[in-house]
């Protein structure tokens, strides 16, 4: 059976969290959905599958919510349920950041995927800004990107403030999975000093489903079990290290320190070293 994943998120102000938990938990149990629903008080962030007709019951009941009205929804095919179960949480931030920023009232401008492709084709001079960890960035990334080699999102402010000398006044563009990221990290940075600051809208996700692979290199790191998605949207051969829980391309996994479901090139080296 095709299985439809869906995700998205939306930053709005919510209450009544018990409630939200216990009335989208029985909603989607009785949809056979399975995935992660994270409500808090600064907004939902979901990635969810299921069948095409439960994908689409799910949409409905949220569109009927005027909080969840214009979500911007992201969709991708799988042939396989690449969740276990269902689990719906309530915690402090949507997308862990540890710094106030109110990203419903204070959001930065954005370049939708076919703006950002046509600067990229024009040659203008921008600065591509991966926010993502760095395990993320081993299976792709922009061409010419800067990557901030952070472990966790709760290091890019201490990371990125180390930038603000040299970058201050150049044009930047911020980019992540699929935007939510981005939604905290852009407007740090303007509260912190950068004059000139972006997001790509929807990540690299909706890039790939509005412009393709353009000034891409590789594929994207999701996390569930497909692990990576090409440039359209199709899961590739990366696998998941159990070791260290880094991604292991189709590459990597030709190398002889790869034993699956032992250690990868990255890990091997280490444990070798015990």
């Amino acid at each position: 059976m095709e299985i439809i994943n869906l995700a998205f998120y939306k930053f709005v102000e919510l209450d009544h969290l018990v409630e939200l938990r216990a009335e989208y938990k029985e909603f989607c149990l009785a949809h056979e959905l399975k995935g992660t629903i994270i409500f808090g008080r600064e907004g939902i962030n979901t990635i969810i599958a299921g069948s095409r007709k439960g994908i689409d019951a799910f949409r409905a009941k949220l569109e009927a919510d005027p909080r969840f009205s214009n979500l911007p929804f992201k969709e991708s095919v799988s042939d396989y349920q690449p969740f276990t179960r269902m689990l719906v949480k309530i915690k402090k931030e949507i997308v862990a950041f540890g710094i106030d920023v109110n990203p419903a009232a204070n959001r930065a401008p954005s370049v939708t995927p076919k703006v950002l492709k046509q600067w990229l084709d024009e040659g203008r001079e921008v600065i591509l800004l991966d926010t993502r960890n760095d395990y993320e960035c081993l299976t792709g990334k922009f061409r010419g990107a800067h990557e901030l080699n952070i472990r966790t999102f709760r290091s890019f402010p201490e990371k990125v403030q180390e930038l603000l000398p040299r970058w201050k006044d150049k044009t930047i563009v911020s980019y992540c999975t699929g935007g939510i990221r981005c939604e905290k990290a852009a407007p740090y940075m303007r509260q912190v000093g950068f004059n000139d600051v972006y997001q790509l809208d929807g990540g690299i996700l909706k890039y790939f489903e509005e412009v393709g692979g353009a000034h891409y290199e590789g594929e994207c790191f999701v996390f569930d079990y497909r692990i990576g998605l090409s440039p359209g949207l199709a899961e590739t051969e990366t696998a998941h290290c159990r070791s260290c829980q880094f991604p292991v391309t189709a590459e990597m996994q030709q190398d002889p320190r790869y034993l699956p479901q032992k250690q990868c090139p990255n890990c091997a080296p280490r444990q070798t070293a015990v």
